[in-house]
């Protein structure tokens, strides 16, 4: 029987590059996409795309809009511009527990369908800030999920991989281009525009990240 991986898949960069590399890994893909009310729909759209594309057995895209609700962070709030500069300490564009929320149901969905192991794309290196994407986090995640599942209990542990958690967006494009992940159908703009704007902290972050791969972005930018 084929080993099973689910893939926490937002249409960005880095989730894609984690289908490859669990691709190459030999397993086979479950991805899962959360709709968490963000400020667009692209995101949702473009993990389509990347599932479509990896000819996936089976996408779950799960309604999280209760984030919305809460609130805390520019990605879920329309009343919080976006920043366009890199900002010290935790930004505004932190989402409150958003990881450790998307773990816990990745990991549920994995014991259902008996994968062994989870990928997420975070990374310690240009993780902007974020709490939720250290080390410490994840071996703690990890932890929790295999002391609260049947899974765990009974000796079939469920593992957090996070091929990226050491390398920098340039490392990470690099080794996505060698595995021909399709970066031309992700999008990494907080906006959520058709084409891409370019100035948000996220796609400044992946524009320096191809240059210094010396490969060209496949996406659209305005400017």
């Amino acid at each position: 029987m084929n080993k099973k991986a689910v893939i926490v898949l937002s249409g960005g960069l880095d989730s894609t590059t984690c289908m490859g590399i669990a691709k190459s890994e030999g397993y086979d893909l479950f991805p899962i996409t959360f709709h968490y009310g963000q400020r667009h729909n692209r995101e949702v759209q473009q993990a389509i795309e990347v599932a479509r594309h990896y000819e996936v057995a089976d996408h779950r895209i799960v309604d999280l809009t209760f984030l919305k609700d809460i609130g805390g962070s520019a990605l879920t709030d329309e009343t919080v511009d976006v920043p366009t500069e890199a900002e010290e300490g935790i930004p505004v564009t932190y989402v409150p527990a958003r990881n450790m929320i998307f773990l816990a149901l990745a990991s549920a969905y994995a014991e259902v369908i008996g994968a062994t192991a989870v990928y997420t794309g975070v990374s310690a290196v240009d993780y902007s800030g974020y709490p939720d994407c250290r080390p410490e986090f994840i071996h703690s995640m990890e932890e929790t999920i295999n002391l609260a599942t049947k899974a765990g209990v009974t000796g079939q542990n469920i593992q957090v991989k996070t091929p990226l958690i050491n390398l920098s967006k340039k490392e990470t494009i690099e080794a996505g281009l060698l595995l021909n992940v399709p970066y031309e159908l992700t999008t990494s703009c907080y906006n959520g525009k058709e084409t891409a704007c370019g100035q948000c902290d996220s796609c400044q972050l992946r524009l320096k990240g191809f240059k210094e791969a010396g490969s060209a972005d496949p996406i659209a930018y305005e400017n």
